[in-house]
């Protein structure tokens, strides 16, 4: 395996959460020598990585060396490794205590991030905490200047040109002297590690440079500066970045420090390496915390990559790395696929890491059957207790079904478990537990069907790794199909302890035809240590036009760059010729937030290409089309610089023929039924062997299961290789009543569809609106119009495209037809406001029309009176734009281009005297029209694949099962709350529990509701007699709002993943008064009923089934712009209080969940300062639990604009519960040029002047529970 130096031993060392895993190849031996360690085992060891490298020093140079002296390292030639401890105190929040350092009206912005909640349905909004325990405000300020004031500049040292190539004015300067106790005082806390974020550092980063020389002078040990570690603009990810750099950074030097300390002559002599989260190896004194958190799994991709791509296959690969709690999932086609940003518990981290999707399900994950349909995590039972099996008492997981099966074979398991450590698994607790869930199950499956046959234990173990394996399948189509890849073409590289348990089978789910399983796929991390290189990155901002001149300037730029890195590695003994570099650049279209990292592109003969013809075509690949007439931007300039290491080196096996031996025969279950199964050891096996299924091969501790109808051939380098045969047959699954295994996948596939829908529409759309802020939604429904998925990322569309299908369906009647596309957005036609366009798509049979697929995304112009089309004084709906109730888009295969830029440029109404003008984006609007019509043809042929599968009558039959299965859910729901609500506030009548609530608008309108809850049925009647009349105003919410809000309170109050569905409305009855602002004419004004009323119903309606006090209660809708450009957004505020939690401060609540501009972009993109984006202190209401608190959110506009403003909550405050106090009412204000802070009430349109200033206050959430009842009592 590569040649050693003389009598040394390399070593690759992967620590992991449970396990360590340690390869190491000995001088003078084949094969190197593998080993497994628990990497916490204090009573025997202090470290799992030194006691590796001791143990296996010991075996090779057979002299002892006692665990309390040092390692001697003359034996050690090179150690790599990778390790948790990052990602650990992370997840764990063990970090360093840290404070944040941020300009001043800018302390709560990492705690308000982007608004959104984490998850729409969560009512306690669970967000992980914050990294860091102080914020120090500091009073300093850069401003971007704007093109025409520099050309007004007549004093020229003000302005200063910033790295980027943008110009800046120190508005602020840096106050040294006022900071130092500032800073005092945090040493005093004991807090000595900080982090800093200041305005646009990215271009001007003197400002927290001097802040760095200041903190070191007084004492503090690490400083992390978001300008040093990721020079890119946009303040949040920057911001939690180097939060997330100061808070590891010193643990991850900690841990190194005491590893390095157990050998004899320390870093020294010692040659060791770190695997970082880019794939690239780093020394200890530069690997750092925001590039740690990913190092484990990156090993394995580098492992997978290098071994197998080009190798084994030249398909691309799908890397699948299964675990006991999670599953990492990645792609390799020959190159790396990075990303600069990604998510991992709650915190942002820009640097440039491999891309790896992790899905909670492994071989831990909890399998539970609830509401009549299997159910698989994503809850871990965890290495303590552990399945079933482990002996200590836990609960039935993945493992336990493998156990089942014989997909896991005790005496091929080590005994490691019961009181002594000894014993095996125990297979027979597992089936007493499986025989216990039988019975639940198929007393169940009897009373839907009493002539339903028992469900052996094997059958159910069976479902719920079918269950398992589609809920991995998600991930490994979203990776690869939301990039425009097909995931059938690829090949499967599997590895982890669990993966090759389940290859054969999600690689059939996918459509592979071929599986790779690595030798070492059990250690693969660490072995992929061993074959990684070392790298060196470089960035600078760079903002410019991509032309001849900023083409000039990159090359000077990347030469600096190149410079630096060949330096760094250089410094770490690299001779040039084995240092490679590559050049990247960060690109964008102008008018879009979607950046490409595009890699300098090579012509056939050697000379350099062109980065803006290798942007289009990448883009195009990625997102389906090209902008034309569009300026392309640059960004960044990166460079990547690599130094080559002597790299382990697989060896070839020789060949034989013959058939390999055969260790033991096991019974293995099989889809239908127990097969007699040949067991080999791969040790056994040697090049050309090959094995048709079923059959299963020990390789170490990993069990591969060869299925039926597969081959597995080992390769020449010794690794597995199975052959998938592709059996296509129609699945048969039961269609009267709902097969509970079926039902989990069908729910999986069926949701799986309308996400990819949205993925598409998000990618092909070009509007921020719906590419950046996500305002969208993707559903699927049945040939009847009901509901069968939806996908939303905004629930105020929940549930409501329905009525506008089933309105459409009406309509058109017999008149549609194959290559037919509707179009529609008005109110009266199941629309919610104007500005949410509906694109339906029916999806036709042989002639039959069997589903349809819908897309609706808020398009930022539609028309009307006010640029951006939410007017806050629109009295009826032709004056808020264009109102289409029936179009063909495409009629039979065309698109009708001219019919429907006449419908938006000319917006009808009843009195030809109106001159309302039309859309002013037609462009805009016809893209994201086409990019909802790409969405929809997407989840048309996922459809199709399915009907492949199953058939038909199958496919349909489970989406109307489907729905019956989330009706079921509701029902137990509502029967259960109907037990909880408290005889106080509601009256009883026989077995029906009634509760009457209202809240009301600011104008006085009332909002009126009485419940009725049948809890012997499980039925809720919402009558909503009692609400006000139609108002003259545009707060009037179509009966699709109300729909959507119930449907969201529903699903809020179940607490299970169940789909979003018709389902969910079928034990529900909802009551309008016709008339009433919840009911109101065609001819009603309606653009403020999505964005406020909707908020109202949903507070009064969770208030009614007491699950919480009102949250903000409104979007505070903002818009302002001219003749050149819109900008829109919506402000979050305080949620609601609790039984059992305290409301979230600064997110969106309830029926939005859409992102904010971050404050670099938003200075950047638009002629405006922000002052102030920070939580509104105590505006939350008290309690036993308090409300959450609001936003105050202060933008000075540079240039006269016309602002507009739609809020509630300025004159009704948000309601506590069970006397809990109200939120704080919310404010808009004007801070004229003269010094006047004129109030602007709830809504209003005004044309501000240059250097006026707009105040936001967002209403705070309600309490929840008495102080007073408390205390007394």
């Amino acid at each position: 395996m590569g040649s050693a130096e003389e009598g040394k031993l390399r070593f690759c060392i992967d620590r992991g959460g449970t396990f360590t895993d340690v390869y190491a190849e000995i001088p003078g031996k084949s094969e190197g020598r593998v080993m497994k360690l628990l990497s916490v085992d204090p009573t025997n060891y202090d470290d799992a990585p030194v006691e590796g490298i001791r143990r296996i020093l010991e075996e090779f140079t057979g002299q002892k060396i006692p665990r309390s002296s040092k390692v001697p390292t003359d034996k050690i030639e090179w150690v790599r490794m990778g390790t948790t401890v990052a990602t650990n105190a992370l997840l764990e929040r063990k970090g360093e205590k840290i404070a944040l350092c941020v300009t001043r009206g800018f302390r709560d912005l990492l705690q308000i991030g982007n608004q959104a909640r984490p998850n729409i349905f969560d009512l306690t909004v669970s967000k992980p905490s914050n990294l860091y325990e102080e914020v120090v405000e500091i009073d300093e300020r850069v401003e971007l200047v704007l093109d025409e004031e520099i050309a007004k500049s007549d004093s020229s040292a003000k302005i200063v040109q910033g790295i980027s190539g943008e110009f800046v004015r120190v508005a602020k300067p840096l106050d040294e002297e006022a900071l130092k106790p500032l800073l005092k005082s945090l040493l005093e806390k004991g807090i000595s590690c900080l982090a800093v974020v200041l305005l646009h550092s990215y271009t001007y980063p003197h400002h927290e440079v001097s802040v760095e020389k200041l903190a070191m002078s007084l004492g503090f040990k690490h400083v992390s500066l978001s300008s040093a570690l990721t020079p890119m603009v946009r303040a949040v990810p920057r911001g939690f970045t180097a939060c997330v750099d100061a808070y590891l950074t010193p643990v991850i030097k900690e841990y190194l420090k005491g590893f390095i300390s157990k050998f004899d002559e320390g870093l020294g002599k010692l040659n060791v390496l770190f695997m970082q989260s880019d794939g690239g190896l780093a020394p200890e004194s530069r690997f750092s915390g925001h590039k740690a958190v990913l190092s484990g799994p990156a090993g394995g991709v580098v492992g997978y990559s290098q071994t197998l791509f080009g190798v084994e296959t030249e398909k691309p690969l799908i890397g699948f790395d299964m675990g006991g709690t999670s599953t990492d999932v990645s792609r390799y086609a020959g190159s790396y696929e990075h990303v600069i940003e990604t998510q991992i518990s709650g915190a942002i981290i820009q640097a440039p890491q491999l891309e790896i999707n992790t899905v909670a399900a492994g071989g831990g994950s909890k399998l539970k059957f609830q509401f009549g349909a299997f159910r698989v995590g994503p809850e871990s039972v965890g290495a303590h207790p552990g399945p079933v099996c482990y002996r200590k008492g836990g609960e039935l997981a993945v493992t336990d079904a493998n156990l089942i099966l014989g997909y896991v074979i005790p005496d091929y398991f080590p005994s490691i478990f019961g009181p002594s450590e000894d014993q095996p698994l125990d297979i027979g607790a597992t089936r007493d537990e499986f025989e216990k869930l039988a019975g639940q199950i198929n007393s169940y499956r009897k009373e839907q069907d009493p002539t339903a046959k028992d469900m052996t234990i094997e059958e159910i173990a069976q479902g719920f790794i079918n269950v398992a394996n589609e809920t991995m399948c998600r991930p490994i189509r979203q990776l690869t199909e939301m990039k425009g890849h097909e995931t059938k073409n690829h090949a499967l590289a599997c590895f982890g302890g669990a993966g090759p348990q389940h290859a054969c089978a999600i690689a059939r789910s996918l459509g592979m035809k071929e599986v790779l399983i690595h030798r070492f796929c059990g250690i693969l991390s660490a072995y992929g240590m061993g074959m990684a290189d070392v790298v060196e990155d470089e960035q600078e901002p760079y903002s410019a036009v991509y032309g001849p001149e900023s083409v000039l300037e990159v090359s000077n730029r990347e030469a600096t760059l190149l410079n630096r890195v060949k330096e760094k590695l250089q410094l770490q003994g690299f001779k040039e010729d084995s240092i490679t570099t590559e050049t990247y650049l960060n690109l964008r279209y102008e008018g879009t937030d979607t950046a490409i990292m595009v890699k300098s592109p090579m012509n056939q003969d050697g000379s350099k290409g062109d980065y803006a013809i290798e942007f289009v075509r990448l883009f195009q690949q990625e997102y389906g089309f090209e902008l034309q007439n569009r300026n392309i931007l640059i960004c960044d300039v990166r460079v990547r610089g690599i130094g080559v290491t002597n790299i382990l080196k697989p060896r070839a096996l020789d060949p034989v023929l013959g058939t390999p031996k055969i260790d033991g025969r096991y019974r293995v279950y099989f889809g239908n039924g127990w097969h007699d199964t040949p067991l080999f050891k791969l040790e056994d096996m040697a090049c050309g062997h090959a094995i048709c299924g079923p059959a299963v091969i020990m390789n170490g501790n990993s069990t591969v299961i060869i299925e039926p109808n597969c081959k597995a051939v080992v390769t020449k380098y010794g690794n597995i290789k199975i052959e998938i045969e592709s059996i296509h047959k129609v699945v048969e699954a039961s269609k009267e009543v709902a097969d509970v295994v079926q039902l989990s996948i069908f729910n999986h596939r069926f949701m799986g569809i309308a996400e990819q829908m949205g993925r598409t529409l998000q990618r092909t759309s070009i509007s921020t609106n719906i590419k950046e802020r996500l305002d969208f939604s993707c559903a699927l429904f049945g040939p009847d119009s009901g509901l069968v998925a939806n996908a939303p990322h905004v629930p105020v569309h929940l549930g409501a495209m329905s009525s506008t299908v089933r309105w459409q369906l009406d309509y058109w009647g017999d008149n549609l037809n194959e290559g037919d596309v509707l179009v529609t957005n008005h109110p009266c036609a199941g629309g919610s406001h104007l500005p949410d366009i509906t694109v339906v798509t029916p999806f036709f049979d042989n002639g039959k029309l069997v589903f349809f697929v819908a897309s609706r995304g808020h398009h930022a112009e539609i028309g009307g009176i006010t640029p951006g089309s939410m007017p806050p004084f629109s009295k009826s709906i032709w004056e808020e734009g264009a109102a289409i109730k029936a179009f063909k888009l495409v009629e039979k295969g065309i698109f009708q281009e001219e019919g429907i830029s006449k419908l938006l440029l000319f917006p009808s109404s009843d009195d030809a005297a109106h001159n309302i003008p039309g859309t002013r984006r037609l462009q805009d609007n016809l893209s994201d029209l086409r990019a909802q019509i790409a969405a929809n043809q997407r989840g048309i042929s996922l459809i199709k694949e399915l009907i492949e599968q199953y058939g038909l009558a199958t496919v349909q039959s489970y989406m109307n099962h489907v729905q019956v299965n989330a009706a079921g859910a509701v029902r137990e729901m509502l029967k259960s709350v109907a037990g909880k609500i408290s005889s106080l506030s509601a009256k009883n009548e026989g077995d029906s529990v009634i509760i009457e609530e209202e809240d009301f608008m600011d104008d006085g309108s009332v909002i009126h509701l009485k419940l009725t809850i049948d809890r012997k049925k499980g039925e809720a009647f919402f009558d909503f007699s009692g609400t006000s009349p139609e108002v003259y105003g545009n707060w009037n919410a179509p009966e699709a709002v109300t729909a959507a809000a119930v449907i969201y309170c529903l699903r809020s109050l179940v607490d299970v993943d169940i789909p979003l569905n018709q389902g969910c409305l079928a034990p529900v009855k909802i009551y309008i008064p016709p008339g009433s602002f919840l009911s109101p004419s065609d001819k009603a004004a309606v653009v403020g009923g999505n964005v406020l009323t909707s908020q109202r119903i949903t507070d009064v309606v969770l208030t009614a089934f007491q699950a919480c006090a009102c949250s903000q209660g409104c979007m505070n809708n903002l818009t302002f712009g001219d003749n050149t450009f819109g900008y829109y957004e919506t402000i979050g505020g305080g949620s609601g209080a609790g039984p059992t939690w305290h409301g979230a401060s600064g997110v969106q609540c309830h029926m939005t969940n859409t992102r904010m501009t971050d404050p670099e972009i938003f200075e950047q993109r638009y002629p405006v300062l922000l002052h102030r984006f920070g939580l509104r202190k105590y505006s939350g209401g008290g309690g036993i639990h308090r409300g959450g608190d609001g936003i105050v959110r202060e933008i000075e506009f540079r240039r006269p604009v016309v602002v507009s403003i739609l809020s509630e909550r300025r004159v009704h405050a948000p309601r506590g519960l069970k006397g809990g106090i109200d939120g704080a009412r919310g404010a808009n204000f004007l801070i004229t040029k003269d010094g006047r802070k004129v109030n602007l009430g709830g809504k209003n349109t005004v044309e501000v002047q240059g250097g006026e200033i707009l105040q936001i206050l967002t209403p705070g959430g309600g309490g929840w529970g008495s102080l007073s009842a408390a205390n007394e009592g």
